[in-house]
């Protein structure tokens, strides 16, 4: 039987947490014992269902504006985990690259991580324990065209959490990063049949060779793998683990 208990007593905010990664990863900290915030989108009746499972408190604030955010964080109160986790993408040409989803990939998956941290780590500080993990992305390490939103602000996702793990060294707060490949997810799992449709591949086709051409085990992460990862860099025992970017990639960055 897998070892329970270890988050006991602690609080924790994943944001875009209503599927997907952030969902998995708020199941992993609840089942050690934490106490879950979630945020995200999603249809009322389902994220209520997900509030009973859990035991969860749900917060849904824009966090596309920094008033929202800065609103929610003061409701919710003091944290001892904060997961940023939300994001967005748009893939376009960058002379096409419409300004406003520049301007929006950027809000989602950079400034509101600012935004949620500037206002966590009072408390954390005043504590003397903390812990902060940034889902930034493989595309935080390479990069891939047509994206040029995205992997502006996951670069500058992995920087800012190297900052503030060395602002935050000495006060028993740590940040690291956690760096997906292609997740299996509900998301990816629907990109199949049109992609099958428009290049004419089979659904093996589609998965082996354009989904995974990029992950050398031609395996999908799996949503509960990024959430066994968060629970260990939450863990007593992960205190000097700070200021990394944790690759879980099928080995995509290694090339």
């Amino acid at each position: 039987m897998p070892e329970t208990g270890l988050l006991e007593g602690k609080r924790a905010l994943i944001t875009g947490s209503t599927s997907g990664i952030g969902l998995a990863m708020a199941k992993a900290l609840q089942a050690e014992g934490a106490s879950v915030i979630l945020n995200g989108l999603g249809d009322a009746d389902e994220i209520a269902a997900l509030q009973k499972e859990l035991g969860a408190d749900y917060n849904g604030a824009n966090l596309l504006d920094p008033a929202a955010i800065e609103a929610m964080m003061e409701e919710i109160g003091p944290l001892d985990i904060l997961i940023n986790n939300a994001g967005m993408q748009h893939v376009s040409p960058v002379e096409d690259f419409p300004t406003e989803k520049w301007d929006a990939v950027i809000a989602l998956n950079l400034s509101a991580v600012f935004h949620t941290t500037r206002c966590a780590v009072p408390a954390m500080k005043e504590k003397g324990w903390g812990r902060i993990i940034n889902t930034a992305s493989a595309h935080s390490i390479t990069a891939s065209p047509f994206k040029s939103a995205y992997n502006a602000s996951k670069h500058a996702v992995a920087g800012f959490t190297k900052t503030i793990a060395l602002e935050l060294a000495q006060s028993g707060v740590t940040a690291n990063c956690i760096s997906p490949g292609y997740v299996w997810t509900p998301l990816i799992e629907g990109q199949i049949p049109d992609t099958m449709k428009a290049r004419g591949l089979s659904r093996e086709e589609v998965i082996n060779d354009v989904l995974l051409a990029k992950q050398p085990t031609k395996k999908f992460v799996q949503p509960h793998e990024v959430g066994a990862l968060a629970v260990f860099l939450c863990r007593e025992e992960a205190g000097n683990v700070t200021g990394a970017n944790w690759s879980i990639d099928g080995g995509w960055t290694a090339e």
